[in-house]
């Protein structure tokens, strides 16, 4: 069965993402621009490569509304599925651009490293009121792009925008160790910059690894709706005798299921039917991103119960 709900509402969807990135993307660059042109000025390697860090937000926000562009095309004869993997598409290159930067902001630190362990001295780093200021306030703007990304990718389940919001994430514990390593600076431990620049590139490894793991389970096929749960409602439903097979798949937003249900084999074709499609319907309205449901229908005996409700339990 194919839901009108999805045609109706994909487009709507994909435009509510597209309108919280553009807004995310003006925040971003404005706090990659302070930071990384402070941290220029007053020669902190810590702040510029937070600032490089924040101007990977940004690319990010570019990225994904091109996918977005894609993604909320509805369904076509190419694309019988939808077009929704666009979406994990841009996750999986927000990470990539997560782990340029990591290597970035890593090899500024130890070539600092490097030459104070040659020499014995560090450029100096000029640390004022301005400096705090300006982490203060940007980290003040990291906060709520955190909460409003992530309080809009949940209620639109978008993978993009809640990897986007645990890039950002990373981002405050990156500014964090920056304002710790101006206060050192500041009571004269210099080395304390290019070390938690080191902190920095760990930080913002971590954030791909995450972006990665969401990623891998929309490419991997894994299954978005717990079977033993959807087992239980399925054989609940009224003229239903059993499942098995029960296979879903698909982004957070749009989920698809195939399964196998048992039927009184005496019941003509047409009744058996009736009730395939009324499931369909029903499950639908179980769960919200399930919007492709295809249920086969098979007669109700000892050889088609002996079969697994998992399709991984087939033999």
């Amino acid at each position: 069965m194919q839901s009108n709900q999805w045609t109706q509402t994909v487009d709507p969807r994909a435009r509510g993402i597209k309108r919280v990135l553009w807004s995310i993307l003006v925040l971003n660059l404005l706090v990659a621009a302070a930071k990384a042109t402070w941290g220029l000025v007053s020669g902190s390697t810590a702040m510029f490569a937070d600032g490089i860090h924040s101007l990977t937000d940004g690319s990010g926000n570019i990225v994904a509304l091109i996918a977005m562009a894609v993604a909320g095309k509805p369904l076509d004869e190419g694309h019988p599925y939808g077009h929704q993997k666009y979406e994990s598409f841009a996750s999986a290159i927000i990470g990539l651009l997560l782990l340029s930067a990591a290597w970035r902001v890593g090899r500024s630190s130890v070539d600092s490293l490097v030459a104070y362990s040659k020499s014995g001295t560090l450029p100096k780093v000029e640390v004022t009121t301005v400096s705090f200021a300006v982490m203060l306030v940007t980290l003040a703007i990291n906060v709520f792009v955190v909460w409003f990304e992530t309080r809009r990718g949940k209620a639109l389940d978008s993978d993009v925008l809640q990897s986007d919001a645990k890039h950002t994430l990373s981002d405050i514990w990156v500014t964090v160790g920056v304002i710790v390593s101006l206060v050192l600076v500041k009571m004269g431990v210099p080395i304390a910059d290019p070390i938690v620049g080191l902190f920095v590139a760990l930080a913002v490894v971590w954030a791909a690894f995450e972006v990665f793991k969401g990623v891998n389970t929309t490419f991997s096929d894994k299954a978005r709706l717990d079977p033993h749960e959807v087992y239980r409602k399925i054989v609940s439903f009224e003229g239903v005798k059993g499942c098995h097979n029960i296979r879903t798949r698909g982004t957070g937003a749009v989920v698809q299921m195939d399964v196998s249900i048992l039927v009184d084999p005496g019941i003509s074709v047409e009744a058996g039917h009736g009730i395939a499609q009324a499931l369909e319907t029903w499950l639908c309205k179980q769960y919200a991103p399930l919007k492709d449901v295809v249920v086969h229908v098979e007669p109700d005996n000892d050889e088609q119960r002996s079969r697994p409700f998992l399709a991984s339990n087939r033999r």
